[in-house]
């Protein structure tokens, strides 16, 4: 049969030997098989006409954790694959899916104990960095040592056993309420479908199976009210770990306005109020506070300081090292993480996985968006030359700087005016990285700028103003990308980033998604410097995006006058 008369050549994916998958984005049917694979592989390349995707051992891991069978992938992968899946793949997902809970944690009274076969216990054992864990008596039972829960898990992954721990929790104090039916201004509230069931996925019936993982939701899919049915469920005393200040405020309204908790039954513990409440809420710099390099991290004690039942990470994607470690201490605390990817620059997704737990519900970007839980989106990059003057110091300059003045090129400026030219009436965001560059912004279109220094108070009052309409448009830096709540902003302008970081990606556009009164969609600009390093770290940054089916439409600033004016309400 000739190739082009075979039905299946005009199927979207390509499964190759190397484990690596083939997206064809032309091909029929590309968007849904997009959505379908993304659950168990993760996005590497993502150029305009093939997508390259990557079967790992992690990504599997999760997979089976999320409920996945190694059928199901391989049947994902037939249903949709021009080629077929060659036997060395199917046999890869196959063993892969075959370790998740091929080595359980088990307790027995006060102590701890591995559980494997005959065949996986010789594997593990021939890891030194596993023996090291085990007491010296091991040939007989795997009991470990005291105090290494996290470290044996982190050690068996890297020997490619993922643990399922089965020892259970402490139960923490009691902590009895209820959730609203109405916020205060007597709007009605209830936990939507896919909440109640990620809620649910972790908490598990309080089973054994229960207690740990990750949830992962689009900015602006209630991620928070995920977290607050979760302490629902299990009634007890929580520690709320955020990003900054301002996050800490925002789940303190949330819970005052979701549950019938009191003002004095919840903390901010800040660097102004350290106080102790059944739900205490802090920042991840808080906790890594020290006067010195040598001095101790003091905040720490913080975790010990009550019985806790339930610790939540908040954008658990971003857990700084040293929360890592005391979390490697505190596995016999119930952990949920709360993201929106769990894509690390640094490469740690592997200790999110063993230290936090497994990614216990993720649910596809553009399947709320059809739904219309978060708005709709359309994203444009917009090139702009580099004078000829300031490309000559480009070219001489050592790759740092180039960077930066990439970065922070000047005509960049005078595509930000008629961008925002065209967008008035809306409410709109100008995103940078660079402080001295937004600071010309914020002074050239006299607009309100919020850094890393603007006061707390300052910073809420600015957020108000934008909220209300007073302010249609507010120059930030990155202590915006995380956890404010902004629901009318509809217009993201981003004038220079955190060079590849995919997550920050994620996050700048999660500032737009929510959904609008109006039922429009948001508009996601990203300005960068052609023929420069900024393009390759924009299209780097942009791979995370990708796996969730969004699409950069490329314009040239030179025909930015001449092109269609687009407009938020009518992305749908």
């Amino acid at each position: 049969m000739s190739p082009l008369a075979d039905p299946r050549s005009r199927l979207p994916l390509i499964v190759q030997r190397d484990k690596s998958v083939l997206l064809d984005l032309h091909a029929p049917g590309a968007e849904e098989a997009r959505g379908r694979i993304s659950r168990f592989a993760e996005l590497v390349k993502s150029p305009e006409h093939l997508h390259t995707y990557k079967l790992s051992a992690l990504s599997l891991w999760n997979a089976a954790y999320g409920g996945f069978s190694a059928g199901q992938i391989v049947s994902v992968l037939e249903q949709d694959s021009a080629t077929g899946v060659p036997k060395e793949v199917r046999a890869y997902i196959e063993e892969m899916i075959g370790r998740a809970g091929r080595v359980r944690l088990l307790r027995e009274g006060d102590r701890l104990r591995l559980d494997a076969d005959a065949e996986i216990r010789a594997k593990i054992l021939s890891s030194q960095a596993v023996v090291s864990l085990l007491e010296p008596d091991f040939h007989e039972v795997l009991w470990l040592k005291p105090g290494v829960r996290g470290l044996i898990k982190q050690a068996l992954v890297r020997v490619g056993f993922p643990v399922e721990d089965l020892a259970g929790y402490e139960s923490g104090d009691h902590l009895e309420f209820q959730l609203r039916s109405a916020d205060p201004e007597n709007r009605p509230f209830a936990v939507r479908d896919y909440q109640e069931r990620a809620a649910q996925a972790f908490y598990d019936r309080g089973s054994a199976r229960g207690g740990a993982g990750v949830i992962v939701l689009p900015c602006g899919a209630g991620k928070t009210v995920v977290g607050i049915r979760s302490m629902h469920l299990y009634q007890v005393l929580t520690l709320v770990l955020t990003t900054n200040r301002s996050a800490v405020s925002q789940w303190k309204r949330e819970l005052l306005a979701r549950t019938t908790l009191r003002d004095d039954q919840i903390a901010e513990y800040t660097s102004e109020d350290k106080t102790i409440r059944p739900v205490t809420i802090t920042t991840y710099q808080m906790l890594t506070w020290r006067k010195s390099d040598t001095d101790e991290l003091i905040h720490f004690e913080l975790f010990r300081r009550a019985n806790w039942g339930l610790v939540i990470y908040d954008e658990v994607h971003l857990l700084p090292a040293p929360v890592f470690r005391v979390t490697a201490e505190l596995q016999a605390k119930r952990r949920l993480g709360l993201t929106a990817t769990l894509v690390r620059e640094d490469g740690k997704e592997d200790e999110v996985f063993t230290l936090i737990g497994p990614c216990r519900f993720d649910l596809p970007w553009r399947e709320l968006e059809v739904r219309g839980f978060i708005a709709e989106a359309k994203c444009v990059e917009v090139r702009v030359p580099l004078d000829r003057g300031v490309r000559a110091t480009y070219e001489e300059a050592s790759t740092r700087f180039r960077i930066r003045i990439a970065a922070e090129n000047p005509a960049k400026l005078g595509v930000l005016r008629r961008l925002l030219e065209r967008h008035q009436g809306d409410r709109v965001l100008v995103i940078g990285q660079y402080t001295r560059q937004l600071g010309m912004v914020s002074r050239d279109l006299n607009a309100p700028l919020i850094t890393g220094q603007t006061p707390n108070d300052v910073r809420e009052d600015l957020y108000r103003r934008f909220r209300t309409g007073e302010l249609p448009v507010l120059v930030v830096s990155k202590v915006a990308n995380f956890a404010i709540d902004l629901p009318d902003a509809n217009v993201a302008i981003q004038i220079s980033g955190t060079f590849g970081s995919r997550q920050e990606e994620a996050q700048r556009l999660g500032r737009v998604l929510r959904p609008k009164k109006d039922g429009g969609g948001a508009l996601f600009y990203t300005i960068v410097t052609e023929g420069t390093r900024d393009v390759e770290f924009s299209s780097h940054r942009q791979l995370f995006l990708a796996e969730q089916g969004y699409a950069y439409e490329i314009q040239d600033s030179r025909s930015l006058a001449a092109s269609p004016l687009m407009s938020p309400r009518t992305c749908r």
